[in-house]
């Protein structure tokens, strides 16, 4: 038969109420960390600093065969924190893969923006691509990201969380 808690020993009843706080603590983090998950899908810069959100608009890209965008971007962030004596091979490997009319996952950019990349492969800096990079997250902030938004790729990702 239960007789209460009062006659429970009085260290029972202290390590219960530190178990509580410690519950009511972690319910109060897991809160938070849902909330800020869902705050994953509001922009485009939020979504690609997310690992479940960057792996949730690559499928989706991947779905659209269009995902030479979203790799042509990671490649230029790799490249921007890539210590200067392994640039020129990253610059010559990001031009031929993405930049090169003939590149098997060209990216779309204009012919200005091209030939001014193709000038500075003799000698890249850490800011070679910036202009390019920034050409391709404004094509994928208006194209890309708002069908994202309405797919079922985004309605999974959003379950995920």
């Amino acid at each position: 038969m239960c007789k209460g808690l009062s006659y429970l020993p009085s260290s029972c009843l202290e390590r219960a109420k530190g178990m509580r706080v410690k519950l009511s603590h972690l319910a109060e983090i897991h809160h938070k960390q849902k909330v800020q998950d869902g705050k994953i899908l509001q922009d485009l810069e939020t979504l690609l600093s997310s690992k479940i959100g960057l792996q949730a608009f690559r499928g989706f890209l991947r779905s659209e065969f269009s995902e030479e965008n979203l790799e042509f971007w990671l490649a230029c962030e790799d490249y921007r924190v890539s210590p200067s004596k392994m640039q020129k091979i990253k610059a010559i490997s990001i031009y031929n893969q993405f930049i090169n009319p003939d590149a098997p996952l060209e990216v779309n950019l204009d012919a200005e923006t091209r030939e001014a990349l193709l000038a500075m492969m003799d000698s890249p800096c850490a800011e070679t691509f910036n202009k390019a990079q920034q050409r391709i997250y404004s094509l994928m902030a208006k194209d890309s990201f708002p069908r994202f938004l309405r797919s079922h790729h985004c309605a999974e990702a959003i379950k995920a969380f």
